[in-house]
């Protein structure tokens, strides 16, 4: 089994220049999410039981296949290392991977019957216990493939689920996360042999009726959807409330002015990377896809010290599934509602136009919804120490209003800061003001909160001209010295 969960940057238990009061927040998440490692061995073949099938996704040696609709080869080939990257990212094996170039997907088994053959051809062969399709399969399909390959098949949105959960750890995130993966569920339920029909209803003595199983005549699983959609209902109430309180914390900070910019980008982009690199802010950084869910906001200020806030959001990917995008609606609103928004991209990357497309389409979706408006965007391409010249020079050709930087090794970042400061939204109202010495608490809140044009020291106090806003122009009012503020 693959262990590419395990930390790479150290280990406490070797290394003894470690002390535990070093450690940061990331730190501590890092070290327990190595030591929750996928155990090699466990069986997933399919059986008949008793119960409504509730699997865990145990991944272990896997077979990735693929249906070429549209684009070209190159983006075939991207979109199935990807996929192969999530099912690393999940703990298995990727074994083999298999394409099949359709002008759209087979209604029954996604591939075709032909290619099924194959397919389970190069599953015993290999002996994979897992087949991981690029694509959402229907109920219908996941059942055909099933029954035809005799292994356990799961889809892209499964895979994508599964990492979600193995990563959630704020109560909000683990929430949001069951909620995807029950809207999920609930069509693909099903039951084997006689569970689906347990209850007889009004054919009471013929068939599997008799005593004791006369009655409304409900299934087993639809009971099991019942109970599902209860469980809906709760986490829904259960997600607004938390709403409510996130849209408090934003309501404070909105009623305080203080500008608010939203780190958004593709997974493993450096997101996190940059928020530390700008904020020093500790949160968890791993060479993994959706390596932190959870949003993490933190203070930070421009070289004047004007002071904003840093939101690092949830990463987007490809063809990001409907579930998330709904569970995940109160945490991506930060995006749409923020001053300025920072587009991170992975400049290493073999395709990075493809990911900003991938991330201004969700970010579209979730606006349309709320009705918010695009922020202003600013694009970054970071991880430029891990491509040569050449690639640089595409890169910028690519990009030209871009900043880049390096947030691994610190290169661009104090550019980008200036850069963030040039871009933000600026205090609207200009006064002139003398302010008695000993009222020193203004002029410290006229530096905190606003933009000092020029400082003069007279006998009779402080006389600034400063940007400042509304609220704060109220403040300095009695202060003016040309009147009332402009």
């Amino acid at each position: 089994m693959t262990e590419n969960i395990q930390s790479t940057e150290f280990d406490p238990e070797f290394d003894s220049t470690w002390e535990e009061d070093d450690f940061s927040t990331g730190d501590y998440e890092r070290v327990e999410r190595a030591a929750l490692r996928r155990v090699a061995g466990l069986s997933t073949e399919l059986e008949d039981i008793t119960e409504v099938e509730y699997r865990q996704l145990r991944l272990e040696r896997v077979v990735l296949v693929g249906v070429w609709t549209e684009g070209t080869a190159a983006d075939s080939d991207a979109s199935m290392a990807e996929l192969a990257r999530l099912a690393e990212t999940a703990g298995s094996e990727v074994l083999e991977g298999v394409v099949q170039r359709r002008d759209k997907p087979d209604a029954a088994t996604y591939i075709g019957s032909g290619k099924v053959s194959e397919l389970r051809d190069v599953v015993q062969s290999t002996g994979a216990d897992t087949v991981i399709c690029d694509g959402e399969l229907s109920p219908g399909q996941l059942r055909q493939l099933e029954e035809k390959l005799k292994v356990k098949v799961i889809d892209r949105t499964a895979l994508i689920l599964d990492i979600f959960a193995q990563h959630a750890r704020s109560k909000e995130g683990k929430a949001q996360v069951e909620l995807a993966q029950l809207q999920y569920l609930m069509p693909r339920l099903r039951g084997w042999g006689e569970t689906l029909s347990r209850q007889a209803g009004g054919r009471a003595g013929g068939g599997n009726g008799g005593v004791g199983l006369r009655g409304p005549g409900e299934t087993k699983i639809e009971t099991d959807r019942r109970r599902i959609r209860a469980r809906i209902a709760k986490l829904r109430r259960e997600i607004a409330a938390i709403g409510v309180i996130r849209e408090t914390k934003r309501g404070r900070r909105t009623a305080n002015e203080i500008p608010s910019i939203a780190i958004a980008g593709y997974t493993n982009a450096g997101k996190s990377s940059l928020l530390n690199a700008l904020t020093g802010a500790g949160v968890l950084v791993e060479d993994a896809l959706f390596a932190t869910l959870d949003p993490t906001t933190r203070r930070a200020e421009t070289p004047e010290g004007l002071a904003y806030t840093l939101t690092d959001t949830v990463g987007f990917v490809r063809h990001l599934p409907h579930q998330l995008v709904e569970a995940f609606r109160s945490t991506l609103e930060e995006v749409g509602q923020a001053d300025l928004l920072v587009h991170v991209v992975d400049g290493s990357d073999a395709m990075p136009e493809k990911q900003v497309s991938a991330v201004r389409e969700v970010i579209s979706e979730i606006n349309e919804k709320t009705g918010a408006a695009m922020p202003r965007e600013l694009l970054v391409v970071n991880k430029i120490d891990a491509v040569g010249d050449l690639g640089l020079a595409r890169l910028r050709h690519l990009f030209p209003d871009a900043s880049f930087v390096s947030a691994h090794s610190g290169l661009g970042i104090e550019e980008l800061r200036v850069r963030i400061a040039e871009l933000m939204p600026r205090p609207e109202v200009v006064v002139e003001a003398l302010v008695p010495y000993a009222r020193g608490e203004v002029v410290a809140r006229v530096h905190r909160d606003g933009e000092v044009l020029s400082e003069k020291h007279t006998e009779s106090g402080t006389l600034l001209n400063a940007r400042v806003r509304p609220d704060l122009a109220g403040v300095l009012e009695e202060f003016a010295t040309n009147g009332t503020p402009a």
